[in-house]
C-alpha cells in the first residue's frame, strides 16, 4: 500500500505544478517536497516526474499515480460527508428477533425502506442463543431477546412484554375444561412451540399435562407465518407469543384462549455497549419499539 502523505505530497504536487508552491500549501520545506517524491519513487519503482529546469512533466508512471491520489481524496471526501451528515437514510443494519416478532416489525420496516433506497437492512429471525452471540461478535447491531442478558458488553433496556396465547380455530369454546380436551385437538408444533407447552400448559394443567415429548402432535410447522394457518382451518391448537398472532393475515379466524395461569415473554432491546450509535439506528430502535407496542 502507498504511503498515504508521500502520496498527499505528490498530490499536491502535481496541483500546483511547482515544489516552492507545494511546499507552501503543505506548510513543508522545499526539500521536504522532494524527499517525499524520491519515497514514492523508491515504493512505486518508477520515475514520477522529469525535471525541465524549474518546472516538471509527469511521466506515464507519475500521470497514474496522480490520478490514484485525486481518487483517494475523492473517496475521503465522501467518507468525510457520510460522516459529518449522518443520514439516517443510508447504510446498513442488522437486526436480529424471534420469528414471531420479525413478523410483526417487518412490515414497519419496509415503507422506510422503500423510501430509502441507500438503505440496506438485514432482519433475521433467530433463536434467543444465536441472537444473543450475534451481538456478542458484532454480526448483528440490534437484537429483541426475551430477557435482560445482563452483560458487561452489551446494553439492555426493556421495550414491552407479550403474552403466550393459547390459539384455537374462531367459535372454539371460551374455556378449555380439561387437558384431554385440549390434547384430543392435537398440537401444531413448530420450533419453539415444545418450550412454550411447557411453559404455558405445565402451568395451567398440573398433574394432567404430560410433557411436550408426550402431546398429541397433530402437525409440525417450521416457517413461522404458516404456523397459525392449520388452526384457523380448524385443524389442531397452537401456542405461540401474541407477536405471531397480530402478524397474522388472517387473525380473525383465530380465537385466543384466555388460561387462568397467563405468562408473558419480557422484549428487550439490545445493543453493543459503547458502540457509536448512528442515526439509522436510533431509527431503527424506534421503530422496533413501535412494533413492541403493539403486542402486550
Amino acid at each position: 500500500m502507498l504511503n498515504a502523505t508521500w502520496l498527499n505530497t505528490f498530490t499536491t504536487l502535481c496541483e500546483t505544478g511547482h515544489f516552492t508552491r507545494a511546499a507552501r500549501r503543505l506548510n513543508m520545506t522545499q526539500p521536504g517536497v522532494s524527499q517525499h517524491l524520491r519515497k514514492l519513487e523508491d515504493q512505486v519503482g518508477h520515475e514520477l516526474v522529469t525535471q525541465q529546469g524549474k518546472s516538471f512533466a509527469l511521466t506515464a508512471a507519475g500521470e497514474a499515480v496522480f490520478q490514484l491520489g485525486l481518487s483517494r481524496r475523492a473517496e475521503e471526501k465522501r467518507l468525510r460527508e457520510t460522516i459529518e451528515t449522518d443520514d439516517p437514510d443510508v447504510g446498513e443494519l442488522r437486526i436480529a428477533c424471534s420469528g414471531s416478532f420479525a413478523m410483526l416489525l417487518y412490515p414497519i420496516l419496509m415503507p422506510w425502506m422503500n423510501a430509502a433506497p441507500a438503505l440496506s437492512i438485514h432482519l433475521e429471525a433467530a433463536p434467543q442463543p444465536e441472537i444473543l452471540s450475534g451481538l456478542l461478535d458484532g454480526r448483528f447491531d440490534l437484537g429483541v431477546l426475551g430477557a435482560d442478558p445482563d452483560h458487561p458488553r452489551l446494553e439492555a433496556r426493556q421495550i414491552g412484554r407479550e403474552e403466550l396465547c393459547l390459539i384455537l380455530p374462531a367459535g372454539a369454546p371460551e374455556t378449555i375444561a380439561s387437558f384431554d380436551e385440549l390434547d384430543a385437538r392435537g398440537f401444531i408444533a413448530h420450533p419453539d412451540g415444545y418450550a412454550l407447552a411447557d411453559d404455558l400448559l405445565y402451568r395451567n394443567f398440573p398433574g394432567a399435562y404430560p410433557g411436550a415429548d408426550r402431546i398429541h402432535v397433530r402437525g409440525y410447522v417450521n416457517q413461522i407465518g404458516q404456523i397459525p394457518a392449520p388452526v384457523a382451518r380448524g385443524i389442531g391448537y397452537t401456542l405461540l407469543p401474541r407477536s405471531g398472532v397480530e402478524a397474522f393475515d388472517r387473525k380473525g379466524r383465530l380465537s385466543i384462549v384466555q388460561l387462568p395461569e397467563r405468562r408473558w415473554h419480557e422484549l428487550w432491546l439490545v445493543t453493543r455497549r459503547g458502540r457509536a450509535r448512528p442515526a439509522r439506528l436510533t431509527r431503527a430502535s424506534e421503530m422496533i419499539v413501535t412494533a413492541a407496542r403493539q403486542v402486550k
